[in-house]
Parts: C-alpha cells; sequence; structure tokens
C-alpha cells in the first residue's frame, strides 16, 4: 500500500506480497519524481531488497524506508495507524494478491478462496478504515484489482469474486470519503511480474508469448505500465470511483488464433 503527498515531496506506503513487480515500479515512479516511500510488507528480507532496487532504478539516495507489517491483521494495521500523524500523508495506494488458487469451485477447499479475500480485500478494507482518516484533505485510496473481475476466465472464480469485491469498494469509497479523499482502482492485465520467477524458463517464455499474441497490442503487461498508471490515479485531482483497465487490449481481445482463424480467410 502507498502513502503519498501531491504538494510536499511524496510520502508513499507500499505492501509488497505476491506481485512485488508492480509495488516497486510504483515506488520507482514517486520517488524519481522526488517523492520518499515507506515500503511496508510481511518480509523484511523482501523489503531489504526492495530498497535497493527502489532507490537504484528511481537514482536517489536514502527516499525508501521499511515496515514489517501484515495488513490483514487488523490490530496490528489500527496500531500502525495510531502512529501516524494526522496529514501527514495524502495518498494510500494498496497493493496486495496473495496466493491466487486455480482450479474448480467443487474440487478448490474454500479455505483457499477465504484466504485470498483475507490477503487481498480485508487488508485493503483494514487499510482504508483505519488509515483514511489520517489522509490529507484531496488525498486518495488507490486500490489494485485485476483484469479476471469483469473478464473471467474458467476455473479462476475465487480470483474473479475477490476483483470484483475491490472494484465495489472502489466505488462505494468513492462516495463516502468523497470530495475529502478520492479513491480509484488499477485493473492489471497479464504482466510479467517476479511472481513468475520460479517457473522454467522455458515454459515460462511460451506462456508470455502466448499470451502477448492473444493481444491487440502484442505483448503482455511490464511492471512500469502499471507503476505509471497507478501513480496516475494517485495523482489525478478529478478521477474517482474508476477502475482503470492497463490490460493491453484484454477485454477486447478474440480468443481465437488469428494465424488459423477460418473466418479471416
Amino acid at each position: 500500500m502507498f502513502l503519498f503527498s501531491l504538494i510536499l515531496p511524496s510520502y508513499i506506503i507500499l505492501y509488497l506480497i505476491f506481485t512485488p513487480g508492480m509495488g516497486k515500479a510504483a515506488a520507482i515512479a514517486a520517488v524519481k519524481r522526488g517523492g520518499k516511500a515507506l515500503l511496508v510488507s510481511r518480509s523484511q528480507n523482501k523489503l531489504d531488497r526492495a530498497v535497493i532496487e527502489v532507490n537504484t532504478a528511481a537514482k536517489k539516495g536514502e527516499s525508501v524506508s521499511t515496515k514489517s507489517l501484515d495488513i490483514t491483521n487488523e490490530k496490528a494495521v489500527k496500531e500502525f495507524a495510531d502512529g501516524i500523524s494526522c496529514n501527514e500523508w495524502n495518498a494510500l495506494v494498496i497493493s496486495s494478491a496473495g496466493k491466487a488458487p486455480h482450479g474448480s469451485i467443487t474440487d478448490l477447499e474454500i479455505s483457499e478462496t477465504r484466504d485470498l479475500f483475507e490477503s487481498k480485500f480485508w487488508g485493503a478494507y483494514c487499510c482504508s478504515k483505519y488509515i483514511s482518516p489520517k489522509l490529507k484533505e484531496g488525498g486518495s485510496i488507490t486500490f489494485v484489482s485485476g483484469v479476471l473481475g469483469r473478464r473471467p476466465g474458467i476455473n479462476c472464480s475465487p480470483l474473479a469474486c475477490t476483483n470484483g469485491a475491490l472494484e465495489g469498494l472502489t466505488r462505494s469509497l468513492a462516495l463516502e470519503l468523497g470530495p475529502r479523499i478520492r479513491v480509484n482502482c488499477l485493473s492489471p492485465g497479464f504482466c510479467d511480474t517476479e511472481r513468475f520467477d520460479h517457473m522454467d524458463k522455458e515454459k515460462k517464455a511460451a506462456m508470455l508469448a502466448n499470451t502477448a499474441n492473444s493481444l491487440p497490442l502484442n505483448r503482455v503487461g511490464q511492471p512500469e505500465d502499471m507503476g505509471e498508471a497507478i501513480y496516475y490515479l494517485m495523482t489525478a485531482y478529478f478521477v474517482t470511483g474508476v477502475v482503470l483497465d492497463v490490460d493491453g487490449g484484454h477485454s477486447i481481445r478474440q480468443y481465437a488464433n488469428p494465424n488459423n482463424d477460418p473466418m479471416r480467410k
């Protein structure tokens, strides 16, 4: 999650868990524009690596600090928020995915979907509840959902319903917290982040190529694509209640392979 200042130097809280690529890219986008970042995650080792990468990519020094925190722990989030000074921050961005279970609803354990909701939805809910009152007037909250919320895939119901819940929360809070706070949501498409680094290199390359071939832009997303989009939502003064698709045209893609589609011959 992020906290950000629009007039003074930028301050960010960033939550890194299973999709650190997008989070680091968003921090880089702000830090390179003169901001400062507070990176928040369960894993201090992951945070330590991220600090070096953000400062190096943004060509800044001493612009990033860290805090170890589990945003699914309501008590811990409240204690963290209690330690934040009012008007110290003016933007909150929450980017957390959690382990995404895939499979038929008849085969998946319900606990797997509950765990996803805990990390991706309830974590965002808790942060909004306790941190939003501390934000500066005119500030913003940005969530990160995903393309499967409105363009679902087979065996992806856990992600579809979790993303849908986040997008519903976006619109509700835009009304509830406005005009003092803007609330928006980024819906990323397929993005080549570190979450795929565990895969066999050839299998990963084939997956990325196959996905790119199905998209109008003929490429998958990169973390910096998402980082810049998040920065836009943080700083767009006349945008609220919006779910911004950054998906390379995924929502309009044709599933038929253009190379062997008989309708194209």
